[in-house]
């Protein structure tokens, strides 16, 4: 049994057609079934639907909106119904997009014209970009986004910079040329904040830079005992610390220094071990000082009691020149003989020798010899 051909003839005459289906294998319509083509015509688009046709032979080339406009499901094709779904109607059958439009701009007035405002916060309103006012704490109500905008900021923390950030060295020069390695902290606060948000460019940035140069100015006029000192440091905080508020003021920066705090004062790590060893021998230089000052103090001490001493009997020769003549005598002749192992003996009758340094000895002997056996 030949199947049926979708395409129809080929365009050319009946002969050709049927010579054409012979040869495709049985391809000739039947008679019967009424589908035999007829001479003269074009083949059949499937695509197109049914009765569609051009200037020439009845029909039209297909276009897109053909094949997508006939697919089940789409609007105008066979399937029915399809397209995009319609917006939910509000009662009496009006349009819910006049109130959604609403109440987004209600929203949005609400959400950008009250701010609430912290007590440690101030904050500043423009209008388009151009200053207007300063609000404090509390609930304040200004004009909508973007016609004012509000910036808040905290006016009552003391905000802490460390210089340098992390541990990395900051050398700086001494009036003696030396380098030390500095690291310090500085404190502030915003004291106008209307200064504070218009008047530089990056005001947090400044203070640093601002502190960086007065730490150096102070230090190149200090020597390196004075900056590695106790003294010398707090000198230094003072000095720093009024110089970077002299500078901060001329520039109407609303900033005020709360303070400068040195945190290390170090020699540079390259030369830290030499510079232990000065230190060394510069506390040992230091303690021989202070010994021999202590043995001078002794030395005139002693010698200051013996002029005393001296002016002393002097007073008393002048008041008795015999008396104290014969007195110096006798207790000269008693320092000097007391050493001797001679003993002087003038009365008559009298042995002239008697062997009392070795009685004396033997009795010293005698003596440390019981103590011994104690």
């Amino acid at each position: 049994m030949a199947g049926r051909n979708p395409w129809g003839g080929s365009g050319g005459t009946g002969e050709d057609s049927g010579n054409e289906g012979g040869a495709a294998g049985g391809d000739e319509p039947r008679a019967d079934t009424g589908d035999k083509p007829r001479p003269g015509t074009k083949p059949k688009n499937p695509w197109l639907p049914e009765g569609s046709g051009d200037e020439a032979g009845g029909r039209r080339a297909p276009n897109i909106e053909d094949l997508f406009g006939r697919r089940p499901g789409r609007p105008g094709g066979s399937g029915g119904g399809g397209g995009f779904p319609k917006m939910p109607q509000a009662p009496g059958g009006k349009s819910w997009v006049p109130l959604v439009v609403v109440a987004i701009i209600a929203f949005w007035i609400l959400s950008s014209s009250f701010h609430m405002v912290d007590p440690k916060e101030e904050a500043v309103v423009t209008t388009f970009g151009k200053y207007d006012r300063t609000l404090t704490s509390g609930v304040s109500m200004t004009l909508p986004w973007p016609i004012q905008q509000v910036r808040k900021e905290d006016v009552t923390s003391i905000r802490r910079d460390t210089i340098p950030e992390g541990e990395g060295e900051k050398l700086m020069l001494t009036g003696d040329q030396n380098l030390v390695d500095l690291s310090y902290l500085i404190r502030w606060n915003i004291d106008d904040l209307k200064l504070y948000a218009f008047q530089l460019a990056e005001p947090d940035e400044t203070v640093k830079e601002v502190a960086e140069a007065s730490m150096r100015a102070a230090v190149a006029e200090v020597t390196l005992d004075e900056a590695l000192s106790g003294s010398g440091r707090a000198e230094i905080e003072q000095s720093v610390a009024s110089n970077m508020q002299a500078l901060l003021d001329a520039y109407r920066s609303g900033i005020r220094i709360q303070g400068v705090e040195i945190k290390k004062a170090d020699p540079p790590t390259r030369v830290i071990d030499a510079f232990r060893e000065v230190l060394a021998a510069q506390q040992d230089a230091q303690s021989d000082i202070n010994r021999a000052r202590a043995w001078a103090e002794q030395v005139t001490a002693r010698a200051e009691g013996e002029a005393s001493e001296f002016n002393q009997v002097y007073e008393e020769y002048r008041m008795a020149p015999e008396v104290t003549r014969r007195r110096m005598y006798y207790e000269t002749m008693e320092s000097v003989l007391s050493r001797t192992d001679k003993t002087v003996v003038e009365a008559d009758g009298v042995v002239p020798y008697l062997p009392l340094p070795e009685a004396r000895r033997s009795s010293r002997a005698s003596t440390s010899a019981n103590g011994g056996d104690q």
